[in-house]
């Protein structure tokens, strides 16, 4: 999820999960917090996507809205466990727990939007031919081309591609003003999530030097609001999150459901969809 960031010669020393063996590592000093967690911030604000994935499974789970939506959800999980994972040991191996789920998770939403429908329009042919994909992605990754911009450009294409099908199918749906409204609001909630977070993302890899000379002269814990990958996954989290709901309302639409539901935020800032009545829909 970026580039090689150099840091200082604690990268060198011996910690609690041995040397970097990591092709990344970020701007947050490592083992400054807690001599257990390379990077603590980094690896505390996977929270937000943990928090939010468990949200949207129960919410599917309990309205019986069709398991590829938990399986997007889950999806999401695993993006945030394996992010965390990463920062907290800076291994190669969870390095590839980090940046893979999130191929596997646009592959996902990509598969609910086509087959959105009541039936299945390609049977197994589009399941096998994702799959394929992905695995020959995946494979090029880890034997040939191990550069983080391989994988943000795999990652960056599946995403936009997902997003311009759903948004194409969205456009030909025959569906109410409110739903549509919806459709908007959810599609730029996403936008503007995702978009924030990549700004942060760049600022924290041109400006680490500065920015750490900036922490070095704030107490803890208020440095932490200057850890900008943090906030990229706090922003990433609320746009993948939003970008999800997307998805799941552009099958409850196609199914002509889209009447029954209602967007709530649990805690004033955990979006969910939840059915109005519970109907089985898989």
């Amino acid at each position: 999820m970026g580039m090689i960031i150099l840091d200082t010669a604690r990268n060198a020393t011996t910690y609690f999960w041995g040397k970097r063996t990591s092709t990344i590592d970020w701007c947050e000093e490592n083992y400054v917090v807690s001599d257990y967690i390379a990077e603590f911030w980094n690896c505390l604000t996977n929270g937000m996507f943990v928090v939010m994935a468990l949200f949207g499974i129960a919410s599917a789970i309990k309205h019986q809205q069709g398991k590829r939506i938990v399986a997007c959800y889950m999806g999401l999980l695993f993006v945030g466990c394996g992010s965390a994972c990463f920062h907290a040991t800076l291994k190669y191996t969870t390095q590839l727990l980090d940046e893979l789920p999130m191929l596997y998770l646009c592959a996902l939403g990509f598969y609910s939007l086509v087959e959105a429908d009541r039936t299945v329009r390609f049977g197994w042919k589009l399941p096998a031919a994702l799959i394929s994909l992905q695995a020959a992605i995946t494979i090029t990754y880890i034997l040939w081309i191990q550069s983080p911009v391989f994988h943000q450009a795999a990652f960056a294409s599946t995403a936009c591609a997902s997003v311009a099908f759903g948004y194409r199918r969205q456009c030909e749906m025959e569906i109410s003003n409110r739903t549509r409204r919806k459709f908007q609001r959810l599609l730029l909630q996403g936008f503007l999530g995702m978009a924030g977070g990549f700004f942060v993302w760049n600022l924290d890899n041109i400006f680490c030097h500065r920015l750490r000379t900036y922490r070095s002269h704030i107490s803890s814990p208020f440095d932490a609001f200057l850890q900008l990958h943090g906030w990229w996954h706090i922003l990433t989290a609320y746009g993948s999150t939003y970008l999800l709901l997307w998805v799941h309302l552009t099958r409850l639409a196609r199914q002509d459901h889209d009447h029954l539901f209602t967007i709530r935020h649990f805690a004033g800032f955990i979006p969910h969809i939840t059915l109005k009545a519970a109907k089985k829909i898989d």
